[in-house]
């Protein structure tokens, strides 16, 4: 890859937005430790509960404004959008900062500016389906699952180090990591403002961003969409059963094995590495010898296997290879389904239409730590793998029997986009 290539450019973007997001969200609930001397008993009461609110907050803004944010970068360009949202990122990391150091005004008052953090978070982060809109401008289709899997690569990559470079700087203060995170955003967006070109040239953008900007409308309208309605499908299920893991399985590992905080550090850090691994370096080759497909179906299959294996697993070193298939799975899955629906659209759409998938994956963000905490207090601690399983499982389904049932456009990077116009075989 050249250096001043695109890609690369996408790639320090969403390495170094992640890197902050890993590097303050393990460090949440120390923040909010400080409810304990609120003096409302319900709020002391359920500090798991304002977690669990702090993150759904994040995810149900990226839900409301994925759409808008995709929209907007089809009518002004991807380059502005991305540099605004960047610096509003950097914003609410300052704002967590500063907020612990201003309990002279109330413990309710730095849980207010908590939420505000999380909230201008989750609107300003809103921006992935701008960044994969970018990739799909600057690359051809037979490229295009390359660079998508090249943001999974990225997210993995910040991910891993993300945690490690928090809970270093956090024996400095624990207000270091934020401040880093802060200083991290900051610098993408001077990095950006210099060297990121323009992707969306002006006879390429859309006229007007009125009839996309209400995110429910082009929810619905994304939904009803038959070019990319079994695909979105497979991602809500997706999303859903990846996003309750991610937030439960702290608490499961805890309660069930016993596992400490830095145990759990070094299984998202395998997460990563596998993440980075497969979308980073493997999918090129993958794509080109089975298409997208093909991927896709299989990494249902390895995440349905491998979130059954997490929950029925009797010892605990058996954790890390069933969450190393969940991962090798999701790296395999997400770029593949992510590809299929880019290519089922016109350019014109591309910010919308990923905008608005962002929106269900972001909705899946609100709902999965919610249901697998009910499940999990309700009915066993294996509960949310057992049932993410069924979740997947039922996605495998749908989506197989979709691709048998109509034309699969398969991306063969080899030699260039292939239409299949038999029903898909799986063997």
């Amino acid at each position: 890859m050249k250096r001043n290539s695109p890609l690369l450019f996408i790639f320090l973007t969403i390495f170094i937005d992640l890197l902050g997001i890993g590097i303050v969200l393990p460090l949440l609930p120390e923040y909010v430790k400080i409810i304990e001397r609120s003096s409302w008993p319900w709020l002391a009461d359920n500090r798991a509960l304002v977690v669990g609110a702090l993150t759904a907050s994040y995810a149900l803004m990226q839900f409301l404004f994925a759409p808008i944010l995709g929209a907007l970068s089809d009518r002004f360009g991807r380059r502005p959008i991305l540099l605004l949202s960047l610096f509003g990122v950097g914003l609410s990391y300052l704002v967590f900062a500063v907020a612990e150091n201003l309990t002279f005004l109330g413990v309710e008052t730095v849980i207010g500016l908590l939420f505000l953090a999380r909230i201008t978070a989750g609107i300003t982060g809103a921006s992935i389906s701008t960044a994969q809109a970018y990739i799909a401008d600057v690359t051809p289709p037979s490229e295009r699952a390359r660079g998508l899997g090249m943001i999974g690569a990225a997210f993995g990559l910040g991910f891993m180090l993300g945690p490690a470079i928090g809970g270093l700087l956090s024996n400095i203060s624990l207000q270091a990591p934020a401040l880093f995170a802060a200083a991290l955003s900051f610098a993408n967006v001077m990095f950006g403002f210099f060297r990121l070109p323009e992707s969306l040239p002006p006879e390429k953008r859309m006229r007007s961003v009125s009839r996309n900007l209400n995110p429910v409308t082009r929810l619905t309208a994304v939904a009803r969409d038959p070019r990319v309605q079994p695909f979105i499908f497979g991602s809500v299920l997706f999303n859903l059963a990846f996003a309750g893991l991610q937030s439960n399985f702290p608490v499961y590992s805890d309660v069930r094995f016993g596992f400490s905080p830095q145990q759990n550090a070094l299984v998202f850090a395998f997460i990563g590495l596998i993440a980075v691994l497969v979308q980073g370096f493997l999918i090129r080759k993958l794509v080109a010898r089975f298409g997208e497909a093909r991927l896709a179906l299989a990494g249902l299959t390895l995440m349905a296997l491998g979130f059954a294996a997490t929950g029925l697993a009797p010892a605990s070193w058996m954790l890390f290879p069933a969450i190393g298939i969940v991962a090798l799975g999701s790296g395999m899955l997400t770029p593949s389904l992510t590809s299929l629906i880019s290519q089922s659209v016109s350019a014109t759409e591309q910010g919308a239409i990923l905008g608005g998938v962002q929106s269900f994956n972001s909705l899946t963000m609100v709902l999965g730590p919610l249901l697998a905490g009910t499940l999990f207090d309700l009915i066993a601690s294996n509960a949310p793998y057992l049932f993410g399983a069924v979740l997947l499982t039922g996605a495998l389904t749908v989506l197989l029997s979709t691709l048998r049932r109509r034309f699969v456009t398969i991306l063969q990077p080899d030699t260039a986009v292939v239409t299949i116009d038999t029903p898909v075989r799986v063997e």
